[in-house]
């Protein structure tokens, strides 16, 4: 007792103050908007930095880019790093060789996510050079998807916001978003997704594909007119019949109908998860969301590491296996890119860098183990079954290949 008469009240006030610094940081963290997409776009006769949305859309580190890979570039100008370990980067990136012996007629889609990239050179109306943050430039292209020759999005410092036309730009160079913002173009939308069949999903939440700032608006018809509401006033949504039930925060509720962001036509909710990926719920899996307050807004750019090419093991039916740099799917050569595959109607959108390994369970279906212990039986789409192209494993660099039809794959495991 004498002992806390001495010591008590020095103990009381370094308890406080710990506490106290805990609350400032939490606070800070939740505060953070180091998530927000941020950079430098160049125009035609200005440059700008702040914030960036792509288009009506994109707005976080973890949103995808999406293209198709155009082959004519020469991939052979990759810098080389000095001190590596590795053949990868002598690698010939024109690949056109490997589709001319494989026969596929395949369009061969780009997707990765937007902080794994360095810069966005515009080089035509649907062309863009991609630069990842490892120095390789990637030629893309592809009408009809929408990430080119879309408007950008600036919150600039000094003037404000501003929407610039894909004919004015000439480059965007990605960099570190400010911990705290001056100002911020909305809040991330945040929730619990609720599905039929397949359990809850709670992370980052991007409503019918785009809506994914708390200023974006849900509209509908309610019994008494048009709403067009603030996704920022919204504390549920829940499917039913021909609409949905809206609960506003401030506990009004109305049965909204005949707006594609409130009935069948809707396209989807994705829930970003890290240490997944991106999940995609179709209207039909849809029961319902439950917003909540995101606690930050995302991983920061620098927490999105060098790309590095796929490396591992592949095992064979016979018994033997070869491991290597790995071209999946004659397609996919580096961490950042995407694997796809469906849980029954829900489709997952997966960087490599997160997949542990790949098991070819049957002609339609693979197991896919993550980093972080979860597995999860794919199927449905081509990186997952038996309409993959294979697997070409660099043993020793190009002159050393060995091409593995996926039919002959037990197991993939990554490095």
């Amino acid at each position: 007792m004498g002992l806390w008469r001495r010591h008590g009240k020095g103990v009381q006030l370094f308890l406080g103050v710990l506490i106290a610094l805990l609350i400032v940081f939490s606070k800070s963290y939740a505060q953070s908007d180091a998530g927000f997409i941020y950079g430098k776009v160049y125009t035609v006769s200005n440059t700008y930095q702040g914030q960036i949305r792509w288009g009506k859309e994109e707005a976080f580190w973890n949103d995808l880019f999406n293209g198709v890979k155009l082959y004519t570039n020469n991939y052979g100008d990759i810098p080389k790093k000095e001190n590596k370990n590795t053949s990868w980067y002598d690698f010939d990136w024109r690949l056109s060789s490997i589709w001319e012996d494989k026969k596929s007629s395949v369009s061969h889609q780009f997707v990765c996510r937007f902080g794994d990239i360095k810069t966005i050179e515009i080089t035509g109306p649907s062309r863009v050079n991609l630069i990842l943050k490892n120095g390789v430039k990637l030629e893309v292209g592809g009408e009809g998807y929408n990430d080119l020759g879309t408007d950008v999005q600036v919150l600039d410092q000094e003037l404000g916001a501003i929407t610039i036309g894909w004919n004015r730009l000439l480059k965007i160079e990605f960099e570190p978003t400010p911990d705290k913002l001056s100002s911020a173009m909305g809040n991330p939308l945040y929730g619990t997704i609720e599905t039929v069949r397949k359990g809850n999903f709670t992370g980052f939440v991007q409503w019918d594909h785009d809506e994914r700032l708390s200023v974006d608006k849900l509209d509908g018809d309610a019994r008494d007119g048009k709403v067009s509401v603030s996704f920022s006033a919204i504390k549920q949504i829940e499917k039913s019949g021909n609409g949905s039930n809206v609960v506003l925060k401030s506990g009004n509720t109305y049965f909204l109908t005949n707006s594609n962001d409130v009935n069948s036509g809707n396209r989807g909710i994705i829930v970003s998860i890290e240490g997944t990926g991106k999940i995609e719920i179709p209207w039909k899996a849809f029961k319902r969301v439950d917003f909540s307050d995101a606690r930050n807004s995302g991983l920061p750019y620098e927490s999105y590491v060098i790309p590095q090419g796929l490396s591992g093991t592949v095992h064979l039916y016979e018994g033997a296996s070869v491991s290597g740099q790995i071209i999946y799917d004659i397609d996919e050569s580096w961490d950042v890119e995407i694997l796809e595959g469906m849980d029954d109607e829900i489709q997952y959108h997966i960087p490599f860098r997160n997949i542990r390994k790949v098991t070819p369970k049957n002609y339609d279906y693979s197991l896919v183990e993550l980093k972080n212990g979860t597995s999860l039986l794919l199927g449905g789409m081509r990186d997952v079954s038996d309409e993959n192209d294979g697997v070409l494993v660099l043993k020793h660099g190009e002159n050393d290949q060995e091409f593995v039809q996926w039919k002959n794959i037990t197991e993939i495991v990554f490095e």
